[in-house]
């Protein structure tokens, strides 16, 4: 199985293209949104073009093969107005015989993750930054963000196939992080 993940899209729809190309190109399975969705922020507003409908409407076109997380920045309205299902706080893949656990980050993340024992794979968001790390024979994976990435990464996405995780570029399909797990 082939798995797409994405987060913190904060409605920024420019990147969204891109996601597109790469789901033309490999027809993932399952794209699965870790979340933060549709919400910006005040200090984004006027710098980055926003667009919540388009973010709405792409994953919308999706929904046939999208899992999606709700994040720290998805209120009510957002959840109650996509049409789409958003699970609440963690969702629970079990591929190749491996658990992967799939939340936003801001609950669940490497420093608060005693509640997964038997995960094989903790993968979020929430931070910005992307990452892979193992503890405690879990692998961590922090995908980044595909509009607003930080610590002069760019904008990144994961994929899960088996049983290896990587962390790619947006904007070229470099690889950033790879890991067996």
């Amino acid at each position: 199985m082939k798995i797409l993940f994405i987060s913190d899209i904060h409605g920024i729809s420019k990147n969204l293209d891109k996601i597109k190309k790469l789901d033309e190109k490999y027809n993932f399975d399952k794209i699965v949104n870790l979340g933060d969705m549709y919400y910006c922020g005040l200090s984004i507003k006027g710098i980055l073009e926003v667009d919540p409908n388009a973010v709405k409407d792409f994953l919308t076109s999706y929904q046939h093969k999208l899992l999606s997380i709700r994040g720290n920045c998805d209120s009510d309205v957002d959840i109650e107005k996509s049409a789409f299902s958003i699970c609440s706080d963690l969702a629970l893949l079990n591929v190749d015989n491996l658990n992967i656990y799939c939340t936003h980050g801001h609950i669940y993340n490497i420093d608060k993750n005693s509640k997964f024992n038997d995960a094989n794979i903790l993968i979020y968001g929430h931070f910005h930054i992307p990452y892979i790390k193992k503890k405690d024979n879990i692998t961590y994976v922090c995908v980044g963000s595909i509009s607003l990435p930080r610590d002069g990464y760019g904008p990144t996405y994961a994929i899960y196939e088996n049983k290896k995780i990587t962390i790619y570029s947006l904007m070229d399909n470099t690889l950033i992080f790879e890991s067996e797990v």
